[in-house]
């Protein structure tokens, strides 16, 4: 479990992972979890790379969560974060990411964390801004790609 100053955050195990896909009303979503769950289950000894993160305040209210999409043999981890609506714009997301960049830099085989945004996701790309990222020149599926290396 990784603490911030407002924030607890820490990988799902399998049980609250199945969970999330039981109650996604989301079709795309609950697939990127069915997706992340059968990560973890293909890799169990790499699951912190593949799990969602739970996202929560100090009093265990849940605002967001975040993922890893494996690390690459590159040495290249792309996440993804999302909070709930009625938390955003608080500082949640940008706290969330440098926490959990500071934890993937840890480990020695991380060169760089990367993320992508739509274009019209300003928010997503101020918290990426404020996190150290800078645009890498590339686009993925959903927009421009961003990228934190290594000091």
């Amino acid at each position: 479990m990784l603490s911030s100053a407002r924030l607890r955050i820490y990988p799902a195990s399998r049980s609250q992972m199945e969970a999330m896909i039981a109650s996604e009303p989301d079709g795309a979503l609950r697939a990127a979890y069915m997706e992340m769950l059968d990560g973890c289950l293909r890799h169990p000894d790499q699951w912190d790379w593949y799990a969602v993160w739970i996202i929560e305040l100090m009093d265990g209210t849940r605002v967001g969560n975040l993922c890893f999409k494996g690390l690459d043999a590159d040495g290249v981890a792309e996440i993804g974060y999302g909070i709930s609506d009625e938390y955003q714009g608080q500082g949640y997301a940008t706290e969330a990411v440098q926490a959990v960049t500071a934890w993937a830099f840890r480990d020695q085989r991380v060169k760089a964390v990367e993320a992508e945004t739509t274009v019209e996701n300003i928010a997503s790309q101020r918290v990426l801004e404020k996190c150290g990222f800078q645009p890498n020149g590339t686009s993925g599926q959903e927009g421009p790609r961003y990228a934190l290396r290594r000091q």
